[in-house]
């Protein structure tokens, strides 16, 4: 099989259950340790020799642009992908057909957050001969997966072989022969497709055991995976300004934030280019834009 050295990132989602986080900014841009969380995708990504990026857009699809304006992430072109109405997975896949061409495609999900080995993905798929490999974990929340062997033979139940024994990471590759069983100008899930391979016996698992693995849908794992997960990422921004008397405690403060004097904040993230008003109290709170006042549990 060929090399893989283009990746889909899903970024078209609505991420209602991150509002109002997500009200100004799509859920794969929301500020992750500093800098959009897109960017932690896109160099993993990069990491495993990928080098040309497509992602799909929908909800405030001007952030994207605006973030990208080279449509570039380093030296790697990204194309970006329009869908003016939703078309889930397996439309939003089939809708890059001519960006796909005749190329394997590592497709990820656009809010995860793991370091699981990507070059051993590619190569379990890169050894066999399926049309699609799933990575997957032997445990978590939702084991609706059946596996046998290396091959993936149920999803969800629904062929009635079995209720499932591992959890889908969102991360997958995919051969161009997939696009043939994903019908066009529909919207639908990629999940039939898998289906139709694992009958003819073409859907190939991976196991990713002993990665980290955050899906940042909520507002707790969004905190979980800023305070949980120990990185060399700064927590104070160099380039953010802070009056001498402030008092923070265990909080981000992004680039070009500016905190004023007496404030005090605890188990907070302030995003990049915020403001937080003099003698401000936050307590478990994230400021996007600006914040005065005291508050505890809010997003302001």
């Amino acid at each position: 099989m060929s090399d893989i050295h283009k990746a889909f990132i899903l970024g078209a989602g609505l991420g209602t259950r991150l509002r109002p986080l997500t009200e100004s900014v799509p859920k794969p841009l929301i500020p992750f340790k500093h800098e959009p969380f897109a960017h932690h995708v896109l160099r993993h990504c990069q990491t495993a020799g990928i080098d040309s990026f497509a992602i799909n857009t929908h909800y405030l699809a001007h952030c994207w642009t605006d973030t990208f304006p080279n449509k570039k992430f380093g030296t790697s072109p990204v194309q970006f992908f329009q869908e003016s109405v939703l078309l889930e997975t397996g439309g939003g896949i089939k809708n890059i057909e001519s960006w796909i061409g005749t190329d394997p495609v590592l497709v990820y999900n656009g809010d995860i957050l793991t370091n699981l080995d990507l070059r051993a993905l590619m190569k379990t798929h890169q050894q066999s001969s399926n049309i699609a490999t799933l990575a997957l974990f032997s445990d978590g929340p939702t084991c609706n997966v059946a596996v046998d062997g290396d091959k993936i033979t149920d999803m969800r139940h629904t062929l009635g072989i079995h209720p499932g024994t591992h959890q889908f990471t969102g991360i997958y590759i995919i051969e161009p022969a997939i696009l043939e069983l994903i019908p066009a100008n529909e919207k639908i899930s990629i999940v039939p497709a898998f289906l139709e391979l694992a009958k003819q016996g073409k859907l190939g698992a991976h196991i990713a055991d002993g990665a980290s693995w955050k899906d940042l849908g909520t507002r707790e794992e969004y905190f979980s995976a800023h305070f949980n997960q120990v990185d060399d990422t700064p927590q104070i921004h160099p380039s953010a300004q802070i009056a001498a008397d402030c008092q923070i405690e265990s909080s981000f403060i992004g680039p070009d934030c500016l905190i004023e004097k007496g404030a005090q904040i605890r188990n907070s993230i302030i995003w990049p280019g915020a403001r937080v008003a003099a003698n401000s109290e936050l307590n478990d709170c994230v400021a996007r834009e600006f914040a005065t006042g005291s508050h505890s549990h809010k997003d302001l």
